[in-house]
């Protein structure tokens, strides 16, 4: 975070100091974890349902911090404000507004958001010093966060959005507000709170209307509801994509046997060839969409189209392929899940398999309401179209994988399903090997077991 006094921190946020100085200054980053907490850095004390911020102020404070932004006297230097989310939220702000050199970033979709955000990141950086953190820094708590880490060195501000309903998007952009804003895709993800995916359409749109008419909305032309966002925004509109309407197109689409696409790039009249070092044909989509982030901040063409052959996955549990010592091939895709993104998944593994076994461990897809049903059919469908040899769903509530897997006529493979996350790595433990692909998909935390138990110890997250 840029240097700030108490004094100002108190005037930003209407709190009040305590314990101290109005001069005393917080110079060094903001931290709502005390064990993360550095040398001048503000502790932001939260009061959860299991933990009290509150409670390791005084940790916090030994291990370095400046001061502690909290709601109530914690005994130690700091601020006292009434709500510590929205004096995020305000700090967050101030800071923006005092960082004139600054370009704020903001990207959106349903899927591939925090992997392209990596890629965003990594191309930035060729231009100046850039804030992208890894992780899926995107609601109220973790965008004022990852806003907060800018200083004065900062050129690049790279912000994830994700949203529930609508209204969220345009909150975050009344924060921080973006002048390049990408959309990278509509979904199904959290249909049971969209309703449709007309409405994830208006919710996410709220970052093009957020975008100065001095700035670049970057738009999937592959994705009517994406492209058709580009009357709702005064910005100059990009369209990146497959499509012969794209300003940015890739062409020639090759995937090999490790699942990496290599492509044709074009762009005005200059063109160059592109070669992942990525798995996944959706990585294609992503890759357009970071690189037309990279040309609107002034990246040249042929400067892009060389980072795109080195960008890679900076954030844990999503397309992580790695191969075990029996050798044995797992895709790690397990930090979330929706019916488009394991579809693309699906996809992945299809294109690695070269013959091989193919596993499938897919786990419970949360938020999509009345859709959830349908939802985890349809990917049980697409995977025995895919020709999976073994599919095995963890937990009741994914049991239609299964279902939707033996509805295809004539599918030769086999599909369980099995109670939690102990039964699958039993499964696995005893019938892998060298000639093994395996997929590991499920909405958080829900198949993180099975994935960590293929990996060796030594090099899980």
């Amino acid at each position: 975070m840029i240097r700030l006094t108490l004094g100002e921190i108190a005037q930003i946020t209407g709190g009040r100091v305590v314990n101290a100085e109005p001069d005393l200054a917080v110079t060094g980053g903001v931290e709502y974890d005390s064990r993360k907490i550095g040398p001048g850095g503000l502790f932001v004390a939260f009061e959860g349902e299991k933990v009290d911020g509150h409670e390791y102020a005084g940790r916090a404070v030994a291990a370095g911090a400046a001061a502690v932004l909290s709601t109530r006297d914690t005994g130690q230097p700091g601020v006292v404000v009434e709500e510590p989310l929205a004096a995020l939220a305000a700090l967050a702000q101030a800071v923006v507004g005092r960082l004139g050199e600054l370009t704020v970033v903001g990207l959106t979709g349903s899927n591939g958001k925090t992997t392209t955000k990596d890629y965003i990141g990594q191309l930035l950086a060729r231009l100046g010093p850039t804030v992208a953190p890894p992780g899926s820094l995107n609601n109220e708590l973790g965008f004022p966060y990852t806003v907060l880490q800018a200083t004065e060195e900062t050129r690049f501000l790279v912000l994830e959005m994700g949203a529930r309903g609508i209204g969220h998007i345009r909150y975050l952009t009344d924060i921080a507000r973006p002048s390049i804003g990408a959309v990278l895709n509509i979904g199904a993800a959290h249909l049971g709170e969209f309703g449709s995916v007309e409405g994830t359409a208006r919710a996410k749109g709220e970052l093009v209307e957020a975008l100065p008419s001095t700035g670049v909305a970057v738009l999937n032309a592959d994705d009517p509801l994406v492209a058709g966002m580009a009357p709702r925004t005064s910005a100059r509109v990009l369209l990146v994509g497959e499509s012969e309407k794209s300003d940015l197109r890739a062409s020639d689409v090759v995937v090999d046997g490790a699942g990496r696409a290599s492509y044709s790039l074009h762009f005005s009249d200059k063109s160059a060839e592109v070669m992942l070092s990525v798995a996944g044909r959706h990585q294609v989509a992503n890759t357009l969409a970071a690189a037309g982030v990279a040309l609107s901040a002034g990246l040249p063409f042929d400067d892009v189209a060389a980072a795109l052959g080195e960008v890679g996955i900076a954030s844990v549990r999503r397309m992580d392929v790695f191969t075990r010592p029996d050798g044995a091939v797992v895709i790690d895709d397990s930090y979330n899940a929706n019916p488009s993104s394991t579809a693309a998944a699906l996809r992945a593994l299809a294109s690695m398999a070269g013959g091989r076994r193919t596993t499938a461990v897919l786990g419970y897809m949360a938020e999509l309401g009345e859709h959830e049903r349908s939802g985890h059919e349809e990917v049980g469908r697409l995977a025995a179209e895919l020709g999976v040899d073994r599919l095995i769903a963890v937990s009741a509530e994914a049991a239609p994988v299964a279902d939707g897997a033996h509805s295809v006529e004539g599918w030769k493979g086999e599909a369980v399903v099995v109670p939690d996350q102990a039964s699958a790595i039993e499964i696995l433990a005893g019938g892998l090997d060298g000639g093994d692909v395996v997929l590991v998909k499920g909405s958080r935390y829900r198949t993180w077991d099975v994935v960590d138990s293929l990996r060796p110890e030594e090099v899980r997250p």
